[in-house]
């Protein structure tokens, strides 16, 4: 008895995509979620060079999970190709950033500078301390600095 999956997302590569997907499993080196994406997009291909393979298969043969297949079939359809592979950016850091553009040359430039006396060079808490007493920034850690 077969078991018939109806799919809401359906794989449909062109030849290009193809070639760009198996480019990233056998050439170079890829990061590993991208390789197991454009595996997973390789198999589920329905196209006349794809294999058409189903969701349980495909978890069996990569061992990952359901949501994995199915995100990754939904990211190809709903915002194309490219945005596969690629991770996407948060909308909203979970940190916000302590240096913008013009606090960061600032830094920059005095970590550039002459160190204070005493000291042969700038260390990241010697920066830490100076950027706040400057005013550049309410607080910062070396961390931060580095």
């Amino acid at each position: 008895m077969s078991e018939i999956e109806i799919r809401k997302y359906v794989v449909r590569l062109s030849a290009e995509e193809r070639q760009k997907l198996e480019a990233i499993i056998h050439k170079g080196s890829h990061p590993a979620s991208q390789v197991l994406k454009a595996g997973i997009l390789l198999k589920a291909d329905i196209s006349e060079l794809g294999e058409g393979w189903g969701d349980k298969r495909i978890v069996a043969a990569f061992d990952t999970s359901l949501t994995t297949g199915h995100r990754t079939r939904q990211r190809l359809v709903e915002e194309g190709f490219d945005a596969v592979l690629l991770r996407k950016p948060r909308e909203r850091p979970s940190i916000p950033r302590i240096f913008d553009g013009e606090k960061e040359a600032r830094l920059i430039t005095l970590a550039c500078s002459e160190p204070p006396a005493g000291h042969a060079k700038w260390s990241l808490r010697l920066l830490e301390e100076k950027v706040v007493e400057l005013g550049i920034v309410d607080r910062a850690s070396d961390n931060t600095i580095g």
